[in-house]
Parts: C-alpha cells; sequence; structure tokens
C-alpha cells in the first residue's frame, strides 16, 4: 500500500478519534495541514501522556522499560539500600535479584533479613529457598523449606509447596516429590503442578498415569477463557508433547 494512502487513513482515524472524544479543534485541523507532522504531534501531545496514565498503559510502559533496561528497578533498589539499610528496602532488592537470576546476591539479602531481629519472616525464608534452588542446591532449599514448614506451621504457599515438591525431585527423591506433586494438584492455580507432576510420573516409567493426566489438563484448559490458555501456554505446550511421545 502507496505510504501516501497510509498517512491518510492514519490522519483520518485520528481525526474521528480526536472528534469523539473533544478535540476537534485545533487538532483536526493541524493533522489536516500538516499531513504526518500533525497526527504525530497529536499521539505524542495527547495520546501517550493519556495511555502511560492508565492502568494497561502502565504495564505496557514498564514493560518496555524493563526490556530497554532490566536492571533500572535493581539499581534504584541497590541505592535505597545504600542509603537507608532496612529489612523492606534489603528484601525488595533480593526479590528484584530473583527476577534478574541474581540468585547469589539474593540469598545474601535474604540470609541477611532473617539473621534480623525482625526479620523472622516465612516468606523471606521461601524467598531464600527460591536463592538456593536457583543455585542448583536442591538440597538446601529442601532444608530451609522443612525449616520455614517446623517454624511456621500454618504458613501457606502453593508457590512455596512447588517448590519444595521440585526441590526434592532435584535432589533425587523422586519418590517424596511425587507425594508432594500429588497433593498440589488439587489446589495449585494453573496446570504447572500437573504437568510436572505427569513429567515425574513418565520419568518413572508410568507413561499412561502420566498421558491421563495431560489429557486431562488439556481438557480443562479448553474450557478455559483465552486469557487463562494464553498465560498457561507454556504447560499446554508441555502437555500437548507429552501425548505425542
Amino acid at each position: 500500500m502507496p505510504i501516501a494512502i497510509v498517512l491518510f487513513l492514519v490522519d483520518v482515524t485520528l481525526i474521528v478519534h480526536a472528534a469523539k472524544t473533544g478535540r476537534f479543534s485545533p487538532w483536526a485541523y493541524l493533522i489536516l495541514l500538516l499531513p504526518g507532522v500533525g497526527a504525530l504531534a497529536y499521539v505524542l501531545v495527547e495520546l501517550l501522556p493519556e495511555w502511560f496514565g492508565s492502568v494497561q498503559g502502565q504495564k505496557t510502559r514498564q514493560r518496555v522499560i524493563n526490556t530497554l533496561d532490566p536492571e533500572k528497578q535493581y539499581r534504584k533498589f541497590a541505592d535505597d539500600l545504600a542509603i537507608t539499610d532496612t529489612i523492606a528496602n534489603r528484601v525488595d532488592l533480593a526479590e528484584e535479584c530473583l527476577l534478574l537470576g541474581k540468585f547469589e546476591e539474593a540469598l545474601t539479602h535474604y540470609g541477611n533479613a532473617l539473621s534480623r531481629p525482625m526479620g523472622d519472616e516465612p516468606t523471606y525464608a521461601l524467598g531464600k529457598a527460591k536463592a538456593e534452588f536457583g543455585l542448583r542446591r536442591p538440597q538446601d532449599a529442601v532444608v530451609t523449606l522443612d525449616q520455614l514448614r517446623q517454624r511456621w506451621p500454618d504458613y501457606q504457599s502453593a508457590d512455596g509447596h512447588l517448590l519444595y515438591a521440585r526441590a526434592l525431585e532435584e535432589s533425587g527423591r523422586e519418590a517424596e516429590a511425587l507425594d508432594e506433586y500429588r497433593a498440589l494438584v488439587d489446589y495449585y492455580p494453573g496446570a504447572e503442578a500437573r504437568v510436572r507432576f505427569a513429567m515425574l510420573l513418565q520419568q518413572m516409567g508410568r507413561a499412561e498415569e502420566a498421558k491421563r493426566l495431560c489429557a486431562d489438563v488439556l481438557t480443562q484448559m479448553r474450557r478455559a477463557p483465552k486469557y487463562v490458555r494464553k498465560v498457561q501456554a507454556e504447560w499446554i505446550a508441555a502437555a500437548e508433547r507429552m501425548l505425542r511421545v
């Protein structure tokens, strides 16, 4: 399509938008009198500030920032900690380290937080276990999570339970991991726990059970809303692969 036609369609679309949103004057005239330039000015002056002010716009803006500069938030939290060494600042930085794969640093920060008088929190112990697992130290993660369960028996975390099952599996304690996955599938949100359960069943030579579980996952996901299927795409694909084996 010729560029002139594309610009014309863009100009018409923006003029209609300006009219519907009460901005016809002076924007319609500027867009008509300055093809291309007027449209760009309208987008920069009117649409972008409005768009980035919305919840979805803020999320999209944050994704763009994270893509262009993934360590921007990390540097901010590191500066905050350098200025004021509080548990909250340290944990914020530790969580960001987990997201960036800086597991050694995350482990240091969580360990520091847990050692403080006011740092006795189960979420910090869970963060420590995540860092240990990320460092490929599943046995340490199991120990940390066992201590967490003993210290805070009423604390519940589906993500922590899944991490415990994975750490047991990675530690070679497959039978125990199987029991944990079996308990998880009844309440874990999403398909990951069931697909990981099926993977372990298959690994242990129980292929038929694994395939039945994957078939159940796919049946449920076909009935789920589109946005759910999008979020669960990785585990839907894994279940489909296992059924093809």
